[in-house]
């Protein structure tokens, strides 16, 4: 599925109503784009959208950061940027079974993801604020989720 994006009013639009899909489950979203996509982005507008009242900003360095949202779950975002190559077992199996995780850059631990999520793929389009959001339902929970975005 696919939605181009025109503005940072849209990007916020789209969040919010993925946010109201994802109320009251546990899901895992994974976001893959060039720097400056938009990833960190929609990200905000999605922690926004569930009621997360901290600052949302890209834990490049820290990898992990958790916030609460409104209805007492956890917002996990993860950036796996820095995590290329490493083999070890990370320690994000809770961040995939509770609450709703989103990482950028999760080619880079491709081989810990679990198999069903909500890939988003964000592509640069002609202006500034213009993007195109490409969305992949891998799994029954992820499916019907897109056809409520549909």
């Amino acid at each position: 599925m696919k939605f181009e994006i025109r503005t940072l009013q849209v990007t916020a639009r789209l969040a919010q109503r993925l946010a109201a899909l994802l109320k009251g489950r546990h899901a895992l979203i994974t976001l893959s784009g060039d720097l400056g996509a938009g990833k960190t982005t929609f990200t905000k507008a999605l922690g926004k959208a569930l009621g997360v009242t901290e600052t949302i900003n890209s834990p490049t360095f820290t990898i992990q950061k958790s916030y609460r949202m409104a209805d007492g779950g956890t917002l996990f975002h993860i950036d796996a940027y820095r995590l290329e190559g490493i083999t070890q077992d990370l320690g994000f199996e809770e961040c995939f079974d509770e609450g709703i995780c989103v990482i950028e850059w999760s080619d880079f631990i491709a081989d810990e993801l679990p198999q069903e999520r909500l890939e988003i793929a964000i592509a640069h389009g002609e202006g500034d604020e213009q993007r195109i959001f490409t969305l992949k339902a891998i799994g029954a929970q992820y499916e019907e989720i897109l056809e409520g975005l549909a």
